[in-house]
């Protein structure tokens, strides 16, 4: 029996070949960030041009979510039988194919439609990144790699605001005439075709997972793969291990099976729903809902909600940027729990600083230091977030998996998390209306329960292979004789 290899210096840096390939998987990303904020600009400019009241407004912006949940569920049967790189190229044409039909949209319905058609797009592309990433990535470098997939929903984030900013700026206002007769709203989403393009095009020239070639047999083609993206690793040992863990899962459960005892799924698959829950019942695509009267409430004016907007997407990318440096060198788990800590203290404060507030709607007011405390707290929170379960989110998911559901369950996963975007976003508006202090409350409730399961259910998984980290939340049956 050998003793521990020496470290391979040479494989101490992330090769060029593999950086590429994650950051070319991760424009999926992109397209789900980009999606998820281009709205914003628009929604005011959509009411008015189609006459809409505000549940109709609130339901063609929140419909998207719902493309996407079963844009996800699909994503792991479309990516187990044709591949992950026929799930991006379908991925891409998809939310092409809706950029165009939102930005021509002639009424409502018709915006409606395009709309939930992106987001089966956005939810193929949120679950084939990160799955993808994982599975060509180093096992000493996994973690940054599969980071990228949040910091590119955060730059799709930014462009999508700046975008918004420059069409509406350049037009005198989003309802108003830009290009060809069309107002600028329309601009917003259409501009959505150039990145969609550029996926599509990224997914024509990237080479198939090689875990994915091994599993339907396909072991030459992997074995080059591998050879590309891992030079410094045994390529024969890695197709080894990963044909080693597909014999071992299949002694447990028929072949790509999800199911198991514990409510009908495998504990594994509970686990990553998990995540994916608490990653949304924090709040932190609706807490800004209030940013603009939390502004005034500190002296900014209403015009200058966008600039804010701006420069809080920007924060974003800074602290993911925090998290990709940190997370291969301290690990996974101690990232999640202080980023725990820190969301369920800022929106503890938010919650104790909005029940001193006075009025309500846009004419709620933080009396004295309530305000700067408030406005303080609330950007802690998108630090706490954003450096910790915004992309360390997405890491375990593309990790935790065995490799003959991974797709599948990455897949379940993230439609759990695109339903919870989806009853958070729908019920904000009517919780905010009734109390804002018991609102930020219960957000800083999951935020303490996300720490006691990360505390709990979730073990480091840093440094190790997918095969390893995947024994650390499957257990392995016992070969029979």
């Amino acid at each position: 029996m050998s003793g521990p290899t020496e470290p391979n210096p040479a494989a101490s840096s992330i090769p060029r070949k593999v950086i590429g390939l994650a950051v070319a998987g991760a424009v999926g990303g992109f397209l789900f960030g980009f999606d998820s904020s281009v709205v914003n600009g628009a929604v005011d400019a959509i009411q008015g041009q189609f006459g809409l009241g505000d549940t109709l407004t609130g339901f063609a912006v929140a419909v998207a979510l719902l493309g996407c949940a079963v844009g996800a569920y699909m994503a792991g049967r479309i990516a187990d039988a044709k591949g992950r790189i026929p799930a991006m190229k379908l991925g891409g044409i998809l939310f092409l194919v809706s950029a165009i039909g939102t930005g021509l949209a002639f009424n409502v319905y018709a915006l409606i439609f395009w709309r939930l058609v992106g987001g089966l797009g956005i939810g193929l592309a949120s679950v084939i990144a990160p799955a993808y990433i994982s599975e060509i990535s180093p096992r000493r470098h996994r973690g940054r790699l599969a980071s990228l997939q949040q910091l590119a929903i955060t730059v799709g984030i930014f462009a999508a605001l700046l975008s918004d900013a420059l069409f509406s700026n350049a037009a005198g206002g989003a309802t108003q005439t830009l290009w060809f007769g069309l107002p600028a709203w329309r601009w917003m989403f259409l501009a959505g075709a150039i990145p969609a393009v550029v996926y599509f095009g990224i997914a024509l020239v990237l080479p198939e997972s090689p875990r994915f070639l091994v599993l339907k047999g396909r072991e030459a083609e992997a074995a080059k793969v591998f050879e590309t993206i891992a030079p410094g690793e045994d390529t024969e040992r890695s197709i080894r291990d990963i044909k080693e863990a597909v014999k071992e899962d299949a002694l447990s459960a028929r072949k790509g099976s999800l199911r198991g005892k514990r409510f009908g799924l495998m504990p594994v698959v509970w686990i990553g729903i998990i995540l994916s829950v608490l990653q949304q019942f924090v709040g932190i695509n609706v807490i800004f809902y209030y940013s603009t009267t939390l502004w005034q409430a500190v002296g900014f004016q209403e015009k200058n909600s966008l600039t804010i907007s701006v420069v809080t997407a920007v924060v974003n990318i800074l602290v993911t940027l925090v998290a990709i440096a940190l997370v291969d060198r301290i690990g996974r788990r101690p990232i999640l729990l202080t980023g725990s800590i820190g969301m369920a203290l800022s929106l503890g404060t938010m919650a104790l600083a909005f029940s001193s507030a006075t009025g309500s709607g846009s004419n709620i007011s933080l009396p004295g230091a309530w305000g700067p405390v408030a406005l303080v707290a609330a950007n802690v929170f998108v630090v706490s977030f954003g450096a910790s379960w915004g992309p360390l989110v997405w890491v375990l998911l593309g990790e935790i998996f065995p490799s003959r559901i991974r797709a599948r369950a990455l897949g379940l996963a993230a439609a759990a998390q695109w339903i919870a975007n989806f009853i958070i976003t729908l019920t904000f508006p009517g919780m905010a209306a009734a109390s804002l202090p018991l609102t930020y409350g219960m957000y800083a409730v999951f935020a303490a329960a996300s720490f006691f399961f990360v505390m709990f259910k979730i073990p480091e998984t840093n440094g190790m292979s997918l095969e390893q980290a995947e024994t650390l939340f499957v257990k392995k049956p016992k070969a029979t004789k």
